[in-house]
């Protein structure tokens, strides 16, 4: 698939993976003889991979580190599985920050709707 074909099937800018694979973020894509992308099939799930915890949140830096363990090889699997587990409680801790700040939205709807005085 060219980059064009892969912006669309995944929702994203060309810029946006171009920027990935610029920084490591995604490895390095094969280029036809002509120069342009040539997206394989693993190149789509590590696109797909790097989509999904961009939108949970996961920072860039992490998801650049855990693609260079993974390049690097099978004796880097402990370090990757420490990392995922690391950015999983990270994420688990926004999730319940952001229960909270639902419930709290949920408290005020309530009130406005009841006319209740509404405090902030």
């Amino acid at each position: 698939m060219n980059i064009a074909e892969v912006s669309k099937k995944y929702d994203l800018t060309q810029d946006t993976l171009r920027y990935y694979e610029r920084v490591g973020l995604l490895p390095r894509v094969n280029r036809t003889s002509s120069g342009i992308r040539d997206y394989s099939e693993e190149d789509c799930h590590w696109v797909e991979f790097i989509k999904c915890m961009r939108q949970a949140g996961l920072p860039i830096e992490a998801l650049i580190e855990y693609v260079a363990l993974y390049q690097k090889g099978d004796e880097t699997i402990q370090a990757r599985k420490q990392l995922l587990i690391e950015q999983r409680e990270q994420l688990i801790e926004r999730i319940r920050e952001m229960n909270e700040t639902l419930e709290r939205l949920n408290y005020k709807i309530e009130a406005y709707e009841r006319n209740a005085e509404c405090r902030p």
